[in-house]
């Protein structure tokens, strides 16, 4: 007798149906597992002889042999653990075919037959619910989790013997809720209230949330470069619910999950040291990047021309397309990357090139390399480059009594502005800065005096063809602060402000 199991195989974000296959025969006690399974796989089979053993099952002493299905499918992950342990007593006639019928099963096997947590829940799940299955079986941990996909009765198993009793009708375990907490607004610690002046770089900051643009803070060190950046996160909106979704599923691909929910926008901020592969994503199984880990967040590269040079560049298009595409042997696999680029460089490697305070100590050449670090097109990929400068130090401990509540007042802005982009748009998930050149010229209303200005700074400045959409978009969403119904020639101006070179 041929057992057949169905679970999930991953193929990047989504999965691919996979049929656990098991047949049982005359012959040397062993097992033989054949299907273009990883390491994991393989050592599957000791796990499973354990975990049926111990859980007081019968395990056969007979010739197995697993073939995971389809055959050209790279397969990897101890989630085969459970398929592949109960097709081999659904083949040793403990179970029956019919009792697994229109159910997917995945799980980790420990040796004593509990199961342990699995990566990509959420994948299974809607893979499952796409191709036509009701019953899902996951690791109790995962379940609530895998329960966020409506359509799917998902069951959370303890060990394989409470699943075995469950499938024999004996004691049936109640399925996952489908139901999940709301999203609450995450408190922050460091919020704009705690920063003392730099009201030039509160605005720029303001402007960048509210219309999702990319910004590189420049200025000497000490100046609060990074604190900015990181009072940032606490402007995000909170959450949707299919914003939740999407950000558990990818953050459960990269590690066995605990069962988390993402409830806060990912605020990323990986070291200078970091190797293009981590950024970008890839290896030779490829797995999702510090980019796609910050999809709809922030990625935050503290002193950014200490970044290698390659690792920047590869940054420049998942910057426009907002998804990176990484080719191997086995096929072509489609990460998402819509993240906010949030920067910040010193003007030289002194850090104090320009400042009246303190004397630079670099020479014209050493200035000249270390801002040439970052290319133009990379530069041109910005929309927002603010110079911070120093507050002075009479100022540092003074209380912000006239600004207290600005905080609160700058989230309602932003807030007021991400409706209006909504209601123009006609959805949730578009904002000013992921604007086409030809959704700028369908969408935008511009008054002629806007138009004029543009077109003289544009010839002044000698602006590239993305430049100048830039500056629109970033007009339409100092517009939106405003609650201007079109762009006016002093929301072009702010913009250009905006616009600067990284030096001093």
């Amino acid at each position: 007798m041929v057992a057949h199991v169905h679970t999930v195989a991953f193929t990047g974000l989504e999965g691919a149906l996979v049929e656990v296959e098991t047949d049982n025969k005359q012959g040397l006690p062993g097992i033989q597992i054949v299907g273009m399974g990883s390491r994991a796989i393989d050592e599957a089979r000791e796990r499973v002889r354990s975990a049926i053993r111990n859980s007081l099952l019968s395990f056969p002493a007979r010739k197995i042999t697993v073939n995971l299905a389809p055959a050209e499918l790279p397969k990897e992950g101890a989630h085969f653990d459970l398929p592949i342990a109960l097709s081999i007593l659904i083949a040793s006639d403990q179970l029956r075919q019919t009792e697994v019928k229109g159910a997917i099963f995945a799980g980790e096997l420990a040796l004593d037959g509990t199961l342990r947590p699995i990566r990509g829940a959420i994948s299974i799940a809607e893979t499952a619910r796409r191709l036509g299955y009701t019953h899902l079986y996951v690791p109790e941990i995962n379940a609530f989790q895998a329960a966020l996909v409506k359509g799917v009765n998902v069951y959370g198993v303890q060990t394989i013997k409470q699943l075995y009793l469950h499938l024999k009708g004996e004691v049936l375990i109640p399925p996952a809720p489908q139901s999940a907490p709301t999203s609450r607004a995450p408190i922050h610690s460091l919020t704009l209230d705690d920063i003392q002046g730099q009201e030039h770089a509160k605005r720029a900051l303001q402007i960048a949330v509210a219309g999702r643009h990319n910004v590189l803070l420049y200025g000497p060190p000490g100046a609060g470069k990074t604190m900015l950046a990181k009072a940032l996160a606490s402007l995000l909106p909170p959450l949707s619910f299919d914003e939740r979704l999407i950000l558990t599923k990818i953050h459960s691909l990269t590690s066995n999950s605990d069962g988390r929910i993402i409830t806060e926008r990912p605020f990323r901020s990986p070291h200078h040291t970091t190797s293009t592969i981590a950024l970008i994503g890839g290896g030779a199984k490829a797995h999702p990047g510090e980019i796609t880990l910050a999809h709809l967040g922030v990625l935050f590269l503290d002193e950014l021309p200490e970044y290698s040079r390659s690792t920047l560049e590869s940054l420049r298009q998942p910057l426009e397309d907002k998804t990176i595409s990484i080719a191997r042997a086995h096929g072509r696999i489609t990460y998402p990357a819509g993240f906010m680029l949030v920067a910040t460089m010193n003007p030289c490697p002194c850090g104090y090139y320009g400042d009246s305070n303190k004397e630079c100590t670099c020479s014209s050449i050493q200035i000249l390399n270390y801002q040439k670090r970052l290319s133009g097109p990379l530069l041109d990929r910005i929309d927002l480059i603010i110079h911070v400068s120093k507050v002075p130090q009479n100022k540092l401990l003074m209380l912000n009594t006239l600004h207290k509540s600005q905080h609160h007042k700058v989230l309602e802005r932003i807030n007021c502005a991400i409706q209006q982009q909504n209601k123009r748009y006609g959805s949730s998930t578009i904002y000013n800065a992921s604007l086409s050149s030809s959704d700028v010229k369908k969408l935008l209303t511009i008054s002629p005096t806007a138009r004029s200005l543009l077109e003289v700074a544009s010839t002044r400045l000698d602006l590239t063809a993305r430049s100048y959409f830039k500056i629109l978009k970033v007009a339409q969403t100092i517009a939106d602060l405003a609650k201007s119904p079109q762009i006016e020639a002093s929301h072009v101006s702010e913009a250009l402000q905006f616009r600067g070179r990284a030096e001093t």
